[in-house]
């Protein structure tokens, strides 16, 4: 019986990036404020050139390469999937019209009963 272990390695230089790009972020609201009285253009500019820088830092770490990885595969799995026909899920999507439409009529019939039988029938009170 074969046992896989699995390590995570988290280089220093990783933790590095990673506190880089959260210190980007919040250097890029900084410069949004701050860049008030220069106008919206270059406020935005701060703002942007800022999120961008850190989405470079993020992604040069390896918790990003795995999330580009992750979004990789995710995106094969999904072409991988079998799409039903337009009268198939036609008839699905009825299927479950229908039965949302019984299932509100039970829980109405049986919520005006409980109400009938314990206002009406066992306290006594009329509207």
């Amino acid at each position: 019986m074969a046992t896989s272990e699995v390590q995570t390695v988290s280089a220093a230089s990783d933790k590095l990036r990673l506190a880089l790009a959260g210190s980007l972020v919040i250097a890029a609201l900084v410069a949004y404020y701050f860049l008030a009285t220069q106008g919206a253009w270059a406020q935005w500019a701060g703002l942007l050139v800022g999120l961008v820088a850190a989405l470079a830092a993020f992604f040069s770490s390896e918790t990003g390469r795995q999330l580009i990885a992750f979004g990789r595969d995710a995106v094969r799995e999904v072409k991988k999937v079998v799409w039903p026909e337009r009268k198939e899920a036609m008839q699905i999507t009825a299927y479950v019209f229908g039965f949302v439409v019984v299932m509100a009529l039970f829980l109405w019939l049986t919520d005006k009963t409980l109400e009938w039988v314990f206002y009406d029938l066992i306290l006594g009170w009329k509207k």
